[in-house]
């Protein structure tokens, strides 16, 4: 069976750290293998610059052992910063440009910039929730 490839966005990735609900769903459903986490370096480089947030307080020991499960689980691919899409958040690029570099279906985000364009190519922009109605 040919597993489905998924970017999760920064903001679901801190969802899924903070709090129950959808998010978390979907991240626990890739550490068990059922999806396919694709990242990058460029993406991992936000996610810890997110984390360290105040607003967040995260404990150093939380963000550690959540950092090791994604650089466990996770299938990086290189991206190039060839994608100039989202004028407004250039940091969404980098989202753009992991999921067609890593040939993923889904990008999964509640980033209202993403979400507009519903799709990129043939990859499905959803929210948590709509990927779980699927």
């Amino acid at each position: 069976m040919v597993t489905q490839k998924v970017v999760l966005d920064t903001n679901i990735f801190i969802s899924a750290l903070g709090w129950n609900g959808k998010p978390k769903e979907i991240f626990l459903a890739c550490v068990r293998g059922e999806y396919e986490l694709v990242t990058s370096s460029a993406q991992i480089e936000e996610l810890q610059r997110v984390l360290d947030y105040p607003k967040f307080s995260f404990s150093q020991e939380q963000k550690q052992i959540f950092m090791a499960i994604i650089l466990e689980i996770a299938t990086f691919v290189e991206i190039l910063g060839n994608i100039t899409i989202i004028k407004d958040d250039p940091d969404d690029d980098v989202i753009l440009e992991t999921a067609l570099v890593g040939n993923a279906s889904y990008i999964i985000t509640g980033d209202p910039h993403l979400l507009n364009l519903k799709e990129f190519g043939c990859i499905k922009i959803v929210t948590a929730h709509d990927f779980l109605e699927k």
